[in-house]
C-alpha cells in the first residue's frame, strides 16, 4: 500500500491546544499513523460528506481522502460533542 502524505489545516492546530497534552499526543500519533493506512479498521465515513473520522477517546479526527494524489487531508480534531458543528 502506498504512502499517503498527510496535511493538516491550519485551524486543526488551534483545536489541538485547547485539548489536554497527554490526549493531544494520542491525536498526534493516530494522525501520523494515517500516512501508512488512509482507512484504519476504526475509522467511519459520515453520511452525506466526503470525510471520515477516527476515533481518539473522547475526541475525534475528521479527515479526507483524496487517493489519486495519495493526500490525507485533516480538517477537524475536537471533543465529541463540539466536533460535527
Amino acid at each position: 500500500m502506498a504512502r499517503y502524505r498527510v496535511l493538516i489545516r491550519k485551524s486543526v492546530f488551534k483545536d489541538l491546544d485547547r485539548i489536554p497534552k497527554k490526549d493531544v499526543s494520542r491525536i498526534v500519533k493516530a494522525i501520523g499513523a494515517l500516512s501508512e493506512d488512509s482507512h484504519p479498521p476504526q475509522s467511519k465515513k459520515l453520511s452525506g460528506e466526503e470525510k471520515y473520522r477516527l476515533r481518539c477517546g473522547v475526541y475525534r479526527i475528521i479527515y479526507e481522502i483524496h487517493d489519486e494524489k495519495l493526500i490525507v487531508c485533516v480538517v477537524r480534531a475536537r471533543h465529541r460533542r463540539d466536533v460535527y458543528r
